[in-house]
């Protein structure tokens, strides 16, 4: 993780992403492997304090998101609240937050009871 971290840094210097830097964030994302919640929670951290969020950057990070959820084909309780916590980090659900529970239910083969809930509560 200490090369992540350090490439976020490089990334947050200049207040935005952009492609070429989505591009070595994916390099380095894919040296480690499948994607485990310590990178999930780096991704979300990373989206969250960049100042100037680029539609490529934006991309990446809905479709990484998309991506790890939809990995065993269903959305459960724990991955329900890690969205609930990361949608409402800032006090509000936008758009493409809305759109990313519509696709994830949408594709989902299964979701919980707190999943659904949290759709119905965000109105998408």
């Amino acid at each position: 993780m200490f090369k992540l971290r350090a490439l976020g840094i490089r990334l947050l210097a200049d207040g935005k992403i952009d492609k070429q830097e989505v591009e070595q964030l994916q390099k380095l994302l894919q040296e480690y492997g499948p994607m485990t919640p310590a990178i999930a929670e780096f991704l979300i951290d990373l989206h969250k304090r960049v100042e100037r969020v680029t539609p490529v950057f934006e991309k990446f990070f809905y479709q990484t998101m998309k991506k790890y959820f939809l990995e065993d084909g269903k959305i459960d309780r724990d991955e329900a609240a890690w969205l609930r916590e990361m949608i409402w980090a800032d006090g509000k659900v936008d758009d493409r937050e809305k759109k990313l529970l519509r696709e994830l239910r949408g594709e989902a083969q299964e979701t919980c009871q707190e999943f659904e809930e949290l759709c119905a509560e965000c109105a998408c």
